[in-house]
């Protein structure tokens, strides 16, 4: 989880809190907060919590909070909420961006889309960043998830994918041989 301040003209800052799956990819939540305390925190993590279902069911291994070390994380009062959850709560090493490679990440592609305009409503940078999110998540390969979108892989359908795409690699390479030797002969 990470937060990134993003300017809204004659409105002023406006943060973005974000979690992203470590495993995926997958955005499953975000929020743009007026402010960065550890309460914004707290409601994207009860937002991401039911968006997830972990908050229905037994979760044997609850999620674990990954962040840096701002303000709205090493507060005491993140640190209370975190316990009540069954969260554990790790933080990145100071001066350390590599810790949280992932979403620092995310947060580079996601600026580098959505900082080209400016945006002078909140409700203007709120559909762009869900626009840019909804493309993340579904439609954009990841080259370091074997070509497949954050959603393929946090909803499971990676493996038939990918089975998939070997089977139509193997069919080709097959035809691609027939019709050489036929060429050839």
């Amino acid at each position: 989880m990470k937060i990134i301040p993003l300017k809204v003209l004659g409105w002023g800052w406006f943060y973005l809190s974000t979690i992203l799956d470590d495993c995926s990819r997958y955005i499953l939540l975000w929020k743009l907060c007026t402010n960065m305390r550890a309460e914004d925190v707290t409601d994207t993590l009860d937002l991401a919590l039911q968006a997830s279902g972990c908050d229905q069911v037994h979760v044997v291994h609850k999620p674990r909070l990954l962040s840096d070390n701002g303000s709205s994380y090493v507060s005491g009062d993140l640190a209370e909420w975190l316990p009540d959850k069954g969260m554990k709560h790790s933080r990145g090493a100071p001066y350390h961006p590599q810790t949280q490679g992932k979403i620092e990440r995310w947060h580079q592609t996601l600026k580098n889309r959505i900082l080209l305009e400016n945006y002078f409503l909140p409700g203007g940078l709120e559909a762009q960043i869900e626009a840019f999110v909804d493309h993340y998540n579904h439609q954009r390969y990841h080259e370091s998830l074997n070509n497949v979108t954050p959603s393929d892989v946090y909803f499971g359908r990676d493996t038939a994918i990918l089975e998939q795409r070997e089977s139509i690699k193997r069919k080709t390479l097959e035809a691609r041989r027939l019709h050489h030797s036929q060429r050839a002969a």
